[in-house]
Order: C-alpha cells, then sequence, then structure tokens
C-alpha cells in the first residue's frame, strides 16, 4: 500500500533536492547502490535544468518553485529496490514526461518512502503544473493505487469528503477553521434569504465578496478580510449553489408561525379564517392573514358552503366562471405561505431566477448539440422542469394583478351587507300611513 503527500514548494527549491538525494538515506549498505533516478534532467544538475526551464519560459518569478511528493509504502510490503521501481514508474505516468524530476528511496526507517521533487513549469510546453483536489484524488491517487493493483499491493480507498490538511487538522484539534466559518455565515444568511439573490446579498453584507455569473464556471465567495476566494463546491454537501438553491426553496415551502400582522396596504375582511389541514409546526389550524386570509375570504363568497340568504353582487358573480383559476392561486400562496405583496414579488424574483438559469444550461446544451453531441435527453429534461416553474411564475403574476380587484369586490360585498342590515333594522310603513 502507498500513501501519497503533495506539499507546494514555494522557496529554496534547491534544498528539497538536496534533502531528497542525501546518500546517507538512499544508499543500500550491503551493495552500495544509490536508489535515485532522475527524469528529463541529470541528478548532478537537477536544480540548475529546472531553473533554466523557468528562465526559458519567462517563469521564473512564480510563486510555486515546485512541488514535493512524499510516496510512503507499508513497512515490510516491498524491498528498497522494488520501492524505488514503483516510485519511478508513479511518477513517470504522473508527470507524463512533461516535467523535470528527482526521485530517490530513503530506507533509514522502518518504512521505506520515496521523495519526489519535480519543477512546477513544464520542459515540453511551460504550462504549470495544476495542484488541486481533482489533480490528487484523480491523478496522484488514481496512479498511486494503479500500480499498487498491478503488483499485488493494498490500495487506499478514499472514504467520505476530501479536506484541506489545515481544515482537517483544526477540526482535530478542536480549532475553528475559515470554511467553518463561511458555513456558519451561509447557514445564518440563508436564515435572512428568501431568493437566491438576497441570499447573495445577505452575504454581501457580512463583507462577502461574490464571483458568479454566464461566464464563471464555479461561484466562489471571498471571506471579508481574506485575499482568495474560496468556491461553494469545495464547502461539502449541502453548500453548492444547487444545494443552497434546493434549501431557499425547502424554507419557502416548510411552515412557520403566521404573521400576526398582514401589510398596511391590503384590505384584510374582519374575523378568522383557518383552513381544515393541520399545520405540523403547530398541531392545530392554521389561522390565515394577509394575501391568504384575502383569498380564501374570495373564495367563500364565490361558493359558500351552504345558500346565502342575500344575493351576491354582480361583479363577484361574474368572477365563479374564474373560481378554478383562484384555486389554484390559494394553493400557490398556501405552498409557499405568502401573506404580503413583498413576498409575492420575492417569490416572483426566485422563480425567474430559476428560469433564467435552466435556460442558459439549455441553450449550452443546444451549443453542444449542434456539435454534433448527444445532449437530447438533458435538454428534455431541463425542458420538463422549466414548464411548472413558468406555471408558478405565471399564477403570481395573475395573483399580482387581482390583489386590487378582489379588495374591491368584498368591499362591495361588505357594502350590500350593511345595506341589507339596514333595510332590515328599517321600521316598515303601515298601511294606513300611505292615505295621509
Amino acid at each position: 500500500m502507498a500513501y501519497d503527500k503533495i506539499i507546494v514548494v514555494r522557496a529554496r527549491l534547491d534544498n528539497r533536492i538536496r534533502y531528497a538525494l542525501n546518500e546517507s538515506k538512499t544508499q543500500r549498505l550491503e551493495n552500495g547502490q544509490v536508489l535515485q533516478s532522475a527524469i528529463n534532467c541529470q541528478l548532478n544538475t537537477a536544480y540548475r535544468d529546472m531553473q533554466e526551464t523557468k528562465r526559458r519560459w519567462d517563469k521564473d518569478n512564480r510563486p510555486a518553485q515546485g512541488y514535493h511528493i512524499i510516496h510512503s509504502f507499508s513497512p515490510g510490503e516491498v524491498t528498497p529496490e522494488q520501492a524505488h521501481r514503483l516510485s519511478v514508474e508513479f511518477a513517470e505516468r504522473l508527470l507524463q514526461g512533461r516535467f523535470e524530476a528527482v526521485v530517490a528511496t530513503h530506507i533509514d526507517h522502518e518504512h521505506i518512502h520515496t521523495h519526489i521533487v519535480f519543477n512546477s513549469v513544464s520542459c515540453l510546453d511551460g504550462k504549470m503544473y495544476r495542484d488541486d483536489f481533482k489533480a490528487y484524488y484523480g491523478d496522484i491517487r488514481g496512479i498511486s493505487n494503479e500500480i499498487s493493483r498491478e503488483n499485488d499491493l493494498s490500495v487506499i480507498e478514499p472514504k467520505g469528503t476530501a479536506k484541506h490538511y489545515a481544515e482537517w487538522n483544526a477540526e482535530k484539534n478542536g480549532k475553528p477553521t475559515v470554511r467553518g466559518l463561511i458555513r456558519q455565515d451561509i447557514d445564518a444568511a440563508l436564515a435572512d434569504a428568501f431568493t437566491l439573490q438576497s441570499f447573495f446579498e445577505a452575504l454581501q453584507k457580512r463583507g462577502y465578496t461574490i464571483k458568479r455569473g454566464v461566464n464563471v464556471t464555479h461561484t466562489a465567495v471571498k471571506p471579508p478580510g481574506s485575499d482568495r476566494f474560496v468556491r461553494l463546491d469545495s464547502l461539502g454537501d449541502g453548500y453548492t449553489e444547487a444545494d443552497i438553491r434546493e434549501r431557499l426553496n425547502k424554507s419557502r415551502t416548510q411552515p412557520t408561525a403566521p404573521e400576526t400582522q398582514a401589510a398596511a396596504s391590503l384590505y384584510i375582511p374582519k374575523g378568522r379564517y383557518k383552513v381544515k389541514r393541520q399545520s405540523p409546526a403547530y398541531g392545530k389550524k392554521q389561522k390565515l392573514s394577509g394575501l391568504r386570509r384575502l383569498y380564501l375570504h374570495y373564495l367563500y363568497l364565490l361558493s359558500p358552503p351552504r345558500p346565502r340568504r342575500r344575493p351576491i353582487p354582480f361583479p363577484v358573480r361574474a368572477e365563479v366562471r374564474k373560481l378554478d383559476q383562484y384555486k389554484r392561486q390559494f394553493a400557490l400562496l398556501q405552498k409557499y405561505r405568502i401573506d404580503s405583496e413583498s413576498q409575492l414579488s420575492m417569490l416572483a424574483d426566485a422563480l425567474q431566477a430559476d428560469i433564467d438559469s435552466l435556460v442558459v444550461s439549455r441553450r449550452e446544451l443546444y451549443r453542444r448539440k449542434r456539435k454534433g453531441e448527444n445532449v437530447s435527453a438533458e435538454i428534455k429534461e431541463i425542458s420538463l422542469a422549466l414548464r411548472p416553474i413558468r406555471r408558478e411564475l405565471k399564477c403570481t403574476q395573475q395573483i399580482a394583478e387581482r390583489i386590487s380587484q378582489l379588495q374591491d369586490h368584498i368591499r362591495l360585498d361588505r357594502q350590500a351587507e350593511e345595506q341589507n342590515k339596514s333595510e332590515k333594522t328599517k321600521p316598515k310603513e303601515r298601511r294606513h300611513d300611505l292615505w295621509k
């Protein structure tokens, strides 16, 4: 089994090479063999060769001077010669002949391990070596396990989500981490947000810088006081942009305490209006307010549970033909628990943002389809996902347009009711009074 650790060399690359090629650590005492090899350079001029490559490609001032991989084996699993041979093979597969490197196997400890120090700049095309989680878990760990399997050695299977060493070490010692603090701020921003846009605005109020958009592949945030962006998809499950959008959608549909006051601009009929279904959060009937209360009252006018003693005003009776539409609109208000016009506007913005995101994704798929790629299934999936979102957006627009109409009709009905009451209380004229 081989265990790998990679270190970025930002200063004194020559010291790393000198340490790796220390003959007291790499020389076999029995036969005097030195377990050292060079790739694309000479052992005695390795550092000079690497620096010449940097100057040739005008990259001698880059922060990363090189990389240092420690390739360790389990005690007793391989001989020193076998460990060195496998390490050279590992370095050649990893670097693919593009970088200068020295490979030195140390046998001064119980566990045999190899030091691989290589240049950060390719000697073939001048490109920098890419050091990220994909390079480690896809290339370094993958090639290492591949060679181990080919030689009947045990392998290390990854478990869980990968973490930076600094984060892992801080969590091990009970100290806060940068990513942990970012997750806390994201959770707090989600509690204050209703849409994806308002979520990012909440983060900006906390001093974060946001990097996202059509031309940005991975959405990233930069905490206040930091000089580096952190990708959301590197924070773990529940913190990618898709996960955050899903959490916002759930927060809009999960039950919360009903608001005690409605928007001041709404005309709310007197009395309490309740829905029959139980609220999971409280175990009792919900008391509605705001737009939901307004719609419930209007649905009561259009379809009363029993025949009314007085006629409904004609403008209201004319709306009975749209009863199914009003039921769908009330169902939408119930689903997202919308009680005010501002909440309705935020819901419309959130739905529009979801539509825009899906349309951009589908547009990219259409571009790939024109190039000959078979992405019809993905396009169909996005098109099917767009339909219910567009229906809900259209429904929110209809609600916004009809709020004032509903208020007017309810006022008209209350006026008719008050007039009917006044006529009942008015004393009736007696027949003989007509002859006066």
